[in-house]
């Protein structure tokens, strides 16, 4: 199963291809997309994203995270979640969300087993 590649991105909008729904915020790996609901873990920009947040994307057994930031880099990435990833043996890099699409599409066109998380708006 491929990871479904991110098909556009503007501010607080994200479509997925092969999806029907757009997002705000959104998750995806191997097969899938679903909403990143923040209010499921009490995710605000500060202290960031959760271990919390990531363990759905994990399990879908991705080798290769990464975490769009916001458009202005204001979503924070604890040091702790950052090891949270790498204990499950999995890379990951942060970047700002229009970068972080790049390099998630990018890997997923190339057939890495690649999820994400992104925040669209700030």
């Amino acid at each position: 199963m491929s990871s479904p590649e991110i098909a556009s991105l503007s501010w607080g909008h994200m479509k997925v291809k092969g999806c029907s729904s757009s997002y705000k915020d959104c998750k995806v790996w191997p097969g899938g997309s679903q909403a990143w609901d923040w209010r499921e873990t009490g995710t605000d920009h500060r202290p960031g994203v959760q271990p919390a947040d990531l363990e759905e994307v994990l399990r879908k057994g991705v080798d290769l995270l990464v975490i769009g930031r916001g458009m202005s880099e204001a979503l924070q990435v604890p040091a702790s979640t950052l090891d949270f990833v790498k204990q499950k043996g999995v890379d990951v890099r942060v970047l700002q969300t229009e970068k972080a699409v790049a390099e998630y599409n990018k890997l997923a066109g190339q057939g890495a087993k690649v999820g994400g998380v992104f925040h669209s708006t700030c």
